[in-house]
């Protein structure tokens, strides 16, 4: 596929985060360059440390290039200086991430197993209305859905970090999971759970359905770093979550946003 511009994106944010890559990418400041997904070696079972991901992650590249020669093009950290970050939420789009100038940054997809994306309790009023909401993670036994991880340097994690906050110190916080599951995935046409599976006992919501097999292997969660907000957490609608793979940002704004009350993000989540 023909790499494009970040600004000519087919999925702008205004409805994040349903505007996902549909492909593993490498996020450059003058280009979207796609990835080639390989056949591995590595058995689906396996627990990935932070340099067994690095080098899993190796393998990507595009049709004549690998990863790390690409990034050496760039003048860009090499993997072995970066770290897997899970972004949720419009974090993975590339418009978005050329609005944060956040360089050279490969993007891998991977499945939540057990933890769901769900709206943030707050709005950011950096765009127009509805505004741009942030996305935060919970726990939801049994469930799976897509997202991505972006092998980040350092600096690029705080560039997330302060992008996120907005000049509000506090409100978002880089943490280490505590339960769930985080693994590679190669099929792109997974879908979540529909709402009528989430099935809900009147203290806490849970899956049922039996889980997808799967594709490649889980990422050690003490070598993942997550951002998740910190301050009102997210929204609770009469004890249940309003999932990102539900409701698109528009439909969360108009007919619940601020209209119920909150999860505590530390009561919603495990950390470590």
């Amino acid at each position: 596929m023909k790499d494009i511009s970040p600004r000519l994106w087919t999925y702008t944010p205004a409805n994040s985060p349903i505007p996902l890559p549909d492909r593993p990418l490498l996020f450059t400041s003058a280009s979207v360059i796609s990835l080639t997904s390989f056949s591995s070696t590595t058995s689906p079972d396996a627990l990935l440390n932070r340099e067994e991901i690095q080098n899993y992650v190796s393998g990507f590249g595009s049709e004549s290039t690998s990863l790390e020669e690409l990034l050496t093009a760039h003048d860009a950290p090499s993997l072995s200086d970066r770290k897997p970050v899970l972004l949720i939420g419009e974090l993975a789009n590339p418009y978005r991430l050329q609005d944060m100038d956040m360089g050279t940054l490969p993007l891998l997809p991977v499945r939540l197993e057990g933890l769901c994306r769900t709206w943030a309790d707050a709005l950011d009023p950096r765009e127009s209305y509805p505004g741009v909401h942030h996305v935060t993670l919970a726990r939801t036994p049994g469930w799976w859905e897509l997202a991505y991880i972006g092998m980040a340097s350092q600096e690029q994690l705080m560039r997330i970090k302060q992008w996120l906050e907005n000049g509000v110190r506090g409100s978002w916080r880089p943490v280490k999971l505590a339960e769930g599951n985080v693994r590679f995935e190669h099929d792109m046409t997974l879908q979540a759970p529909h709402e009528g599976d989430v099935e809900w006992d009147g203290t806490s919501e849970y899956v049922k359905l039996q889980t997808p097999d799967a594709t490649g292997p889980s990422l050690d969660l003490n070598d993942v770093m997550v951002l998740v907000h910190a301050r009102q957490g997210c929204y609770n609608h009469r004890g249940r979550l309003a999932r990102c793979a539900h409701m698109n940002q528009r439909s969360f704004h108009e007919n619940l946003f601020r209209k119920g009350s909150s999860h505590r993000w530390d009561e919603i989540l495990t950390l470590r």
